[in-house]
């Protein structure tokens, strides 16, 4: 089974043929599809493409757009996570390449998610870019508050910070950027994540991967990012499905495995 663990299928990217993209996932092998929450605010447009039955949502907010709501609780994402179609928490975390936010308000906003998954046992969707010590230090204090599981999504930052969340049990998701010519250090860590914790994803419409870079993504492009995955690991494609589903299930315990 294919599984698509990070789309943004609410994007407006998709207004205009929303169903004939998740049509053409469904019918390229992918079975199932987490849609992800870019800011609370907007969950209700996020929810509604969870209506359908292969597709499943989390909630949280962006680093980009914590400063909407600093004040942001995990007692209001845990409320709205007791929808049974919210299988996470996020996608949330720090960004300092683009600081759309300001740096201590993503890390306030991203330490109210990491609460809210102890709360609620669903897992916590990271987004960690240029903040490798700053990640590292957090998720270490807030495990030290409770443990919860957490999934380092896209992740191309270093291999130290790699070390430091797997130590924690972090699972990985791997996407098109592996598939890019300029991303062998992206490559190398891929080769050292621990092999019964790395998922695949889109991130559509963002980041298509090699021989569509450059084009909106979509989910039935999944086949070339486990196809690279299964080439940088040395596993057939056969075992790169099997291990990849059943690390997918391992970590949403909500979605019922078929």
């Amino acid at each position: 089974m294919l599984i698509d663990s990070h789309v943004n299928l609410h994007a407006p990217q998709f207004d205009e043929d929303r169903e004939a993209v998740i049509s053409r996932g469904l019918a390229s092998g992918v079975r199932l599809m987490v849609n992800i929450c870019d800011r609370v605010s907007n969950y209700e447009a996020v929810r509604l493409v969870a209506q359908h039955p292969d597709i499943w949502c989390t909630v949280g907010t962006h680093p980009h757009e914590a400063k909407e709501d600093p004040d942001l609780s995990a007692e209001t994402l845990a409320a709205i996570a007791a929808d049974p179609r919210v299988v996470g928490i996020g996608e949330t975390g720090l960004d300092f390449h683009y600081d759309l936010s300001p740096r201590h308000i993503q890390a306030q906003v991203f330490r109210a998610h990491a609460a809210a998954a102890r709360l609620t046992g669903l897992p916590l969707v990271v987004h960690a870019r240029e903040a490798d010590a700053e990640m590292g230090d957090i998720l270490e204090d807030e495990f030290a508050k409770g443990p919860f599981r957490l999934l380092m999504h896209c992740y191309t930052s270093g291999a130290e910070l790699a070390s430091r969340a797997a130590a924690l049990g972090a699972w990985f998701s791997v996407s098109g950027i592996a598939t890019f010519k300029a991303a062998e250090e992206v490559r190398a860590v891929i080769r050292d994540m621990p092999a019964e914790r790395i998922i695949v994803e889109t991130d559509c419409p963002y980041l298509a991967p090699v021989p569509y870079r450059g084009r909106r993504n979509e989910p039935a492009f999944l086949p070339h990012i486990l196809a690279k995955l299964a080439e940088i690991r040395g596993w057939t494609l056969q075992e790169a499905e099997a291990r990849t589903e059943d690390a997918f299930f391992a970590l949403f315990e909500r979605i019922p495995r078929p």
